[in-house]
């Protein structure tokens, strides 16, 4: 395996990057965004009137889901058995908003660094999807890796 992986053949051909010779490794990812919205709106969350019920549950399922289907939404990411994967959605009320955490975790030949990215994304338009009734102006910002475990690179964080 070369040192520089790619998604371009030495024909500029784009293809999923063989990873069958890397080692199995121990891998976590974590993810992090931010819904913005008016603090009349985050009331509304934080005391169970929102028109759409327990958006915090149904959040948690969408990232859980969105991280299981990340192969099949960003072409080249191979898909990955995830050992273990945690949405976690705090209310800040300095922004105010919600703060939306993903941390998943394999054994495997590649990072899960995407699948992270995507449990976050997919609660956070779930969020917004669940509440764009009260609040349509509300804003999905500061998506982000903060921290990846394992592979030939190790450890990195933000």
């Amino acid at each position: 395996m070369s040192d520089r992986l790619t998604h371009l053949t030495s024909n500029g051909e784009v293809h999923m990057v063989d990873v069958g010779e890397k080692a199995l490794t121990k891998r976590t990812a974590t993810a992090s965004g931010e819904l913005l919205m008016k603090a009349s709106t985050l009331d509304s969350v934080l005391d169970g009137s929102s028109p759409k019920g327990d958006v915090f549950a149904v959040a948690r399922i969408a990232g859980i889901q969105g991280a299981k289907k990340t192969a099949e939404l960003i072409p080249l990411c191979h898909p990955l058995p995830l050992s273990g994967l945690s949405v976690e959605i705090k209310p800040d009320q300095q922004l105010p908003g919600l703060r939306v955490q993903a941390t998943c975790s394999t054994t495997g030949q590649t990072g899960v660094e995407m699948e992270a990215i995507t449990a976050v994304s997919t609660a956070l338009i779930t969020l917004y999807d669940m509440l764009k009734s009260v609040d349509p102006g509300m804003s999905i910002r500061q998506i982000q890796l903060l921290e990846k475990d394992g592979g030939r690179h190790g450890h990195w964080r933000r």
